[in-house]
């Protein structure tokens, strides 16, 4: 409990004291906590060796959505948004110039022939600046997160902290993502782009509607037409493609993460986990009866994964069953977690 305590005193400290001339702190922290939840613990207290291949990919898919134009308003690059308060980073003009390629996702960017000078990009600028700079508190280095190792191909979380990352998950992803929003705000050639519009949240962080809709086709056919939460026929016009653990939880979309309901079942289900019955069925359908379905059908347009799918429901359920959380049965019905 105590290092709970003073993990998240630290994350305070951090977003206070650190010096964010950019937005790469904030996609490194982000990056470090989704990291811990993919990967199954089994000691609280153990280590967490992280791969900076791991944080490449996942710098990549942060800012794969930052790369496209805002904006009609400019030109070109000139209508993307800037993460810092010079030139244009140069991760974003490259995966924009894949973009106008036609590259249209991080599968078929990772086989293109452009991946490899990608991923070097991506790792010089995360151990060029955010690695070894998010850990400086008031001019001085303050290591409580992971030592500074500086020349390996990986960085190791100190004891517990990856429990710390997964327990208090949701907290670090908001203030992370609304420093981040606030930072964009603050640039000056930004402010021309944004304007009045209110939508910035949903551009920097948001679902990709038109991909998920690409889900909708594949998840009502494996489901035979039928809602997964109430079981009943669903009519077409009135299907929803629901985030089985819900977006505002875990905030990337896995593709063995979608079922199929009714669209008045997703919107009384909302934000909640889902009662522990109707986990049994996303697990048999999802990860066992239709994972490689899934896997084939999905894998151009989301990441696809079962067994990270897998290690994101169990921590979600461990935290929900650990602080009491109400688990959504039906509409206007809750079970408690854990009972």
């Amino acid at each position: 409990m105590q290092q709970q305590i003073a993990f998240i005193a630290y994350i305070q400290r951090l977003l206070v004291e650190g010096d964010f001339s950019a937005t790469y702190k904030y996609a490194l922290l982000h990056a470090l906590a989704d990291v811990c939840i993919e990967q199954p613990m089994e000691d609280e207290s153990a280590e967490l060796t992280v791969e900076l291949d791991t944080l490449v990919d996942k710098f990549i898919l942060l800012y794969w959505q930052h790369a496209m134009p805002f904006s009609a308003v400019g030109v070109g690059e000139e209508a993307l948004l800037l993460q810092n308060a010079g030139k244009q980073s140069k991760v974003i003009s490259m995966l924009y110039q894949c973009q106008l390629a036609g590259i249209r996702n991080i599968r078929q960017l990772k086989e293109s022939p452009s991946w490899p000078q990608i991923y070097r990009a991506t790792l010089s600028t995360l151990k060029e600046g955010p690695l070894w700079r998010l850990q400086i508190l008031s001019k001085q280095e303050e290591c409580f997160l992971y030592p500074h190792i500086k020349g390996k191909n990986h960085i190791k979380l100190s004891a517990g902290i990856a429990h710390c990352f997964r327990r208090f998950y949701d907290l670090v992803v908001y203030l992370a993502r609304n420093a981040w929003l606030q930072k964009i705000q603050s640039i000056k050639f930004n402010q021309d782009l944004i304007g009045q519009q209110s939508q910035l949240q949903d551009f920097l962080f948001g679902v990709d509607r038109n991909a998920l809709n690409r889900a909708k086709p594949i998840l009502v056919d494996i489901q035979n037409n039928i809602c997964i939460y109430c079981q009943k026929p669903m009519k077409e016009e009135k299907v929803a493609i629901d985030h089985f653990i819900p977006f505002s939880r875990y905030s990337t979309d896995l593709g063995h993460n979608f079922v199929a309901a009714h669209g008045t079942c997703n919107n009384s289900k909302r934000d909640h986990l889902a009662a522990l019955k109707h986990r049994e069925k996303w697990h048999e359908q999802n990860l066992i009866v239709h994972a490689k379905t899934l896997s084939a059908e999905l894998g151009g347009y989301f990441y696809c994964d079962e067994q990270k799918s897998l290690a994101v429901s169990n921590w979600a359920y461990s935290v929900a069953s650990s602080t009491g959380a109400k688990l959504w049965v039906a509409k206007n019905e809750f079970m408690t977690a854990g009972q």
